[in-house]
């Protein structure tokens, strides 16, 4: 019997990993033959295009409200919705879409997640609370499950991220070297200077192709880039990699030589494909999945030896990467025994 489901998450905001988790999580729930799903999307005629599904704005809370009201069962996630790092206002409205399908006695699915950090005590309160009453609880990495089971969530189970379970075609490696980039506070001038002028005496006679996951936020860091790159290198091959579908951006990294990047999506689908990959990180999921699939990883502290960790990159054992890779598979059987 097909089920009315609502999902809710950061989607709509053209955010390359978000987009991409929302692809995997709708294919998924139609091979369940679940054919009634209605998205809550910051952008919902874009989504209603992309995904082919029903779709409302994010913040019409009325709509919201009575989309729930008549749907059976409403995911939240995946990504990192119950946090206060980004905004406590973010953190409250994902809270109360839990707490209204709580209200009209509605499943909860908590897809996928990365829980916390919550300085906020009302909302920690809350959060526990609601987390607690949910009826399936997955998180993607073990920070929030220890602190899911500190507060004595013991149903709440660990998965990998849901694109693991994303179907890749084949890659098609050309001369080219990817770079991924995306403001944030500790990125500084220094950090990229060093940063450019490593590519650059490593891969000046090579492609480089430096990609925007989310325009917003990645476009003129990438763009500031390529200006540092021609800078020490007037010759050197550039270009900027921005307004895309997640498919064309996987499509393009599929042909990668090397990738070094910043965000956790970028890397994962690079890895996927056998790519050799340095991981940039800003952030703890970023490391813990450098540290599960063996990528080499530096933070960005501009007394880094960005050289020392290319050459890790360039040395990685392809074949030894991807049987790591290929030994993850996302658990949907959860989703799956819910969807009964």
């Amino acid at each position: 019997m097909s089920k009315n489901i609502v999902i809710s998450g950061y989607y709509g905001s053209d955010n390359f990993g978000d987009e991409t988790i929302l692809k995997v999580l709708i294919d998924k729930l139609k091979q369940f033959d679940t054919t009634n799903i209605t998205v809550l999307s910051l952008n919902p005629e874009k989504t209603k295009s992309l995904h082919n599904v029903n779709a409302i704005k994010s913040f019409d809370i009325m709509k919201v409200i009575s989309a729930i009201f008549k749907s059976d069962i409403l995911i939240s996630g995946g990504g990192s919705l119950l946090q206060d790092v980004t905004s406590v206002k973010s953190l409250f409205y994902y809270l109360f879409v839990i707490k209204v399908a709580e209200f009209f006695h509605k499943k909860v699915i908590i897809f996928a997640q990365g829980i916390g950090p919550i300085k906020n005590k009302f909302g920690e309160s809350m959060c526990r609370k609601l987390l607690k009453k949910a009826d399936c609880v997955t998180v993607r990495d073990d920070k929030s499950l220890f602190l899911l089971r500190g507060w004595g969530i013991g149903k709440a189970n660990l998965v990998v991220d849901p694109l693991f379970g994303l179907n890749l075609t084949g890659s098609n490696p050309t001369d080219t070297i990817g770079i991924q980039l995306r403001s944030f506070k500790d990125l500084s001038e220094e950090f990229l200077a060093k940063l450019a002028k490593s590519v650059e005496q490593h891969f000046y006679n090579k492609k480089i192709q430096i990609f925007s996951f989310q325009d917003s936020l990645d476009k003129d860091i990438c763009i500031h880039f390529e200006a540092l790159l021609k800078g020490l290198n007037s010759n050197i091959q550039t270009e900027v990699i921005y307004n895309k579908t997640p498919d064309e951006l996987i499509k393009l990294m599929g042909q990668l030589q090397y990738m070094i990047a910043m965000r956790f999506h970028a890397c994962l689908i690079c890895a996927r494909y056998g790519i050799r990959t340095l991981a940039l990180s800003y952030d703890y999921k970023v490391d813990k999945l450098a540290e599960d699939l063996k990528l080499p990883c530096t933070n960005l502290n501009p007394d880094t030896n960005i050289d020392f960790y290319i050459n890790q990159m360039r040395a990685i054992d392809r074949n030894n990467l991807l049987s790591i890779v290929n030994s993850k598979s996302f658990d949907w059987s959860y989703l799956e025994n819910l969807l009964k």
